[in-house]
């Protein structure tokens, strides 16, 4: 048995869009802490870690763990149904999962549970960062806008007191710079110099998922991964991890 009910339905709906862009199919874990899913692309560039706890939930009751193998395309379809004011109430029933959308009127749509095997992903929980950055989104949306324009691939840098996003193409360069004590650069962790590139149509991907965070906290080495991570207080946590580029420095 699980049934729960989402007043900010923003809380769940904004995540799964990010999540959508990248990710087809996954198996959402549910247990008494509430709904998670980690899975990674088909290329296997990219993880997606999604939690969302029970406090977030008006209601929220599950008898045992259950594990839900959803198509997220289909998911997030429905979830685009809904309006403002409206609330949504999940309840798993018969191996489909019914979505029950309330606001004056009653509106039902039934999901089917998909019998997905449990696919491999790397082991993320292993990975050591040594440079962070806790940075307002919008910088960070900037930053990678900027980028786009001239290459598809984006220069991650710290050193010293700066913080630099930069991107060069055949002919055109983009540079976005923070220095420690700039208000948009909330917090920054670093030793030495650390520099590492990363795909932009994945990245771009991702970042959609600041609408849910007052801040984004990006994690990286030298040409090591990314951990980018956002967060909406203490109910939901929305993390990707985005393998790097090799260095064309």
């Amino acid at each position: 048995m699980f049934k729960a009910t989402l007043k900010d339905i923003r809380l769940f709906i904004d995540p799964i869009s990010s999540i959508a862009e990248l990710i087809d199919e996954g198996i959402f874990k549910i247990n008494k802490d509430g709904i998670s899913l980690i899975a990674a692309d088909r290329a296997m560039v990219a993880v997606v870690d999604f939690k969302i706890q029970s406090s977030a939930f008006e209601k929220f009751d599950v008898d045992s763990e259950q594990n839900l193998g959803m198509n997220i395309g289909n998911l997030l379809s429905v979830l685009k149904r809904t309006g403002g004011g409206e609330k949504i109430t999940f309840n798993l029933v018969d191996s489909k999962l019914e979505l029950i959308l309330e606001n004056g009127s009653k509106r039902r749509f039934t999901i089917p549970i998909l019998d997905l095997s449990k696919e491999e992903v790397p082991p993320i929980d292993q990975l050591e960062f040594t440079t962070s950055v806790q940075i307002k989104p919008d910088i960070l949306q900037s930053g990678v806008d900027d980028a786009e324009v001239v290459a598809d691939s984006i220069l991650i840098e710290a050193s010293g007191n700066r913080f630099v996003m930069r991107a060069e193409g055949d002919i055109s360069k983009a540079e976005l710079e923070l220095e420690r004590g700039n208000k948009n650069l909330i917090e920054m962790k670093a030793d030495g110099e650390t520099k590492a590139r990363y795909p932009l149509d994945y990245l771009k991907k991702m970042i959609k998922g600041s609408k849910i965070a007052d801040s984004v906290s990006i994690e990286w080495g030298q040409d090591y991964p990314m951990r980018i991570s956002f967060k909406s207080g203490d109910k939901v946590s929305l993390t990707y991890i985005l393998a790097p580029r090799v260095s064309e420095d």
